[in-house]
């Protein structure tokens, strides 16, 4: 499971209107780029090494998939968008917009493109001073001291005012109404990966599934016959286990969980591996267990189409999943869809990810945030 850099970015301008240039960029940062998570007060602070009219300087800290060149490339390519031109004059020069890669998580990077920390980092009052509004917990990986220390024994003695707030632009979105959110999806959908990517977002807990422990699952892809039965048994005690486990820990009123099931999937799967008798026992069963299950208050489903589930299927590897057909798929798809209409008690929102792809795509991201963010109104 793939997780999240945390890269913090220092943005300047001393061109035209600073703090719309400055806003618009921090937009398109969390467009193209990651997930701002958090920005800092906007400083007022006079040029640094050259003559020219004052600067305004913000940090901002976010969550990519990327790697640090890839951000710094999309980075460059944000300021060309905003109208900054790079020339190869050397010295400081006035400019529209400046984007600084200052940190990336507490690696050391040291290439002919890319330095980080940024070398210039402990010299400069005007990247201190909002990197510290960010309140993150970070450590110069070769100084060994914190932006607070960095701060304390800075030689800029250069006056930094601030002069206004700026939105982030992930406030607009808001689970403030949900306590337990539950994301599904077929096999393959990749919902594993965006509930971590929202916990990670949202400073949210998660419950993910324990798949890999089943000793009957490999079992089960070669001879379905003879393993379903125990197979499925073995998956609804365990997830009933796991659930009563994790959200016992959890006060459901006031903290944010995310999980990447629900118990009813259980039901879904038995329904089409086992045989008629058996699914009538094991629906029995299932129907004590699913009464003593708290509800989750927003049930999102990832709908993609078989075509696109077996590509994701076939990239992550799983030996034991490539002989999955996509009829299986489709009868899985048909199988949640039909149950979810059933459930006149969820609150469901369906959305089709079959053309996203919100790894590595920040837009495809955003556009289920989106999704999540109209079903909230």
């Amino acid at each position: 499971m793939k997780s999240q850099h945390q890269v913090v970015l220092s943005l300047g301008s001393n061109q035209g209107n600073k703090l719309e240039t400055i806003e618009v960029c921090i937009a398109l940062i969390h467009k193209e780029i990651g997930t701002v998570i958090q920005v800092s007060k906007i400083y007022e602070t006079p040029s640094w090494g050259f003559e020219s009219a004052a600067f305004y300087n913000c940090a901002l800290v976010l969550h990519s998939f990327h790697t640090a060149q890839k951000v710094l490339n999309l980075a460059l390519k944000i300021e060309k968008k905003l109208g900054r031109i790079r020339n190869n004059q050397a010295g400081y020069q006035a400019r529209i917009i400046d984007i600084d890669l200052i940190a990336f998580d507490e690696e050391i990077i040291n290439t002919d493109k890319l330095q980080a920390p940024h070398p210039l980092l402990q010299n400069r009052k005007f990247v201190l001073m909002p990197f510290l509004d960010l309140g993150i917990q970070w450590k110069h990986p070769v100084l060994h001291k914190t932006v607070a220390e960095l701060l304390e024994s800075t030689t800029d003695s250069s006056t930094c005012t601030v002069v206004t707030k700026v939105n982030n632009p992930l406030s607009s979105i808001s689970f403030d109404q949900f306590n337990y959110v539950a994301f599904e999806g077929n096999i393959g959908a990749g919902k594993t990966t965006l509930v971590t990517k929202i916990a990670e977002d949202f400073n949210a807990k998660t419950v993910l599934e324990r798949f890999a422990d089943n000793p009957f699952l490999p079992k089960f892809y070669k001879d379905q016959n003879r393993y379903a039965f125990p197979l499925e048994m073995s998956f609804l005690a365990d997830r009933y286990q796991q659930l009563s486990d994790d959200l016992a820990q959890f006060d459901l009123f006031k903290d944010f969980l995310v999980a990447d099931y629900h118990i009813f999937k259980s039901l879904i799967f038995a329904k089409i591996t086992l045989a008629e008798d058996e699914y009538r026992l094991y629906r029995n069963l299932f129907d004590i267990i699913y009464k003593e299950m708290p509800k989750p208050d927003l049930y999102v489903y990832l709908y993609q189409n078989s075509e696109r589930l077996l590509q994701n299927i076939k990239k992550r590897g799983r030996s034991y999943e490539q002989d999955i057909s996509a009829s299986y798929l489709e009868k899985i798809n048909s199988g949640y869809l039909d149950y979810i209409k059933s459930q006149s008690d969820l609150n469901v929102l369906i959305i089709d990810v079959s053309d996203k792809d919100f790894v590595k795509n920040q837009e495809d991201y955003l556009f289920i945030l989106g999704e999540i963010k109209k079903k909230l109104h």
